[in-house]
């Protein structure tokens, strides 16, 4: 079996190859961030994926192995992106904000920008407990939900680059928690354009029957000085796309970093 042997040896130099050539493209990744940071340039570039996956579509067009080479590209290009979630951010982002501020949609979107773990609080909290926030708070009651949500911050504490989404109260003991390995954005609103994102929204229990205006200002002013005092960031969402939100947060934070 001594040809079985020589192909063996060829797929293991094959393997090497492929390894070395994965840490040439992480390292061109990690050059590229640096780069962009000092000139100050757009971090995320998701036009720049589009072209390259453009490229690759043209490259393997017909090759019989199309659809492997091209999943296996798709995670490489995953952790590209992980890479350079990491090398910006070694601690959580930690977002709050009224309802409709947007946490949601930039959660998502820094998601598949930088390969990010999301945690949406109330999602998992409602996971954990099996029954919908509005079902905790009528059986149990806000405190009983408060110390969930103080659990769930502290457990978060021994991870790091993950984006934490908070519901819409904030109370000092959970800031605590969200400060010990994380930075906290304010993600703001006015309130004519929460009610735009929110009035075909049944999920908003604190809206029914209120949505408007005038309740969603008197609301957001209460709240107002807490998310102030919890911030250390903020990033107004109104009239921007998800990136420029996002492009801005990221260069805040950094500079903040500095």
């Amino acid at each position: 079996m001594k040809e079985l042997d020589l192909l063996r040896q060829e797929l293991l130099s094959c393997d090497t190859q492929l390894v070395d050539i994965l840490m040439k493209r992480f390292d061109v990744v990690e050059k590229i961030m640096a780069l962009k940071e000092k000139n100050q340039m757009q971090i995320l570039q998701p036009e720049q994926e589009s072209r390259q996956k453009e490229a690759l579509d043209i490259e393997l067009k017909g090759n019989v192995h199309q659809e492997e080479i091209a999943d296996i590209y798709a995670r490489v290009l995953y952790n590209s992106k992980k890479i350079q979630g990491k090398k910006l951010f070694d601690y959580n982002i930690v977002l709050i904000g009224f309802m409709g501020a947007g946490k949601s949609t930039i959660s998502a979107f820094l998601r598949d920008a930088l390969a990010m773990d999301v945690v949406e609080m109330d999602q998992v909290i409602a996971e954990q407990q099996g029954m919908s926030i509005s079902e905790i708070f009528e059986t149990y009651g806000e405190e009983y939900f408060r110390n969930l949500e103080t659990q769930l911050l502290i457990d978060m504490q021994s991870k790091q680059n993950v984006i934490i989404s908070c519901g819409g109260g904030v109370r000092e003991r959970n800031v605590a928690e969200m400060k010990k390995n994380g930075k906290v954005v304010l993600l703001k609103a006015d309130p004519q354009t929460i009610l735009d994102r929110v009035k075909d929204s049944d999920e908003r229990p604190l809206l029914n029957g209120h949505k408007n205006v005038e309740y969603i200002a008197d609301l957001m002013e209460a709240r107002r000085a807490k998310y102030e005092a919890a911030a250390d960031i903020v990033v107004q969402t109104d009239g921007k796309s998800a990136l420029e939100i996002c492009e801005e947060m990221i260069h805040k934070l950094r500079s903040a970093d500095e």
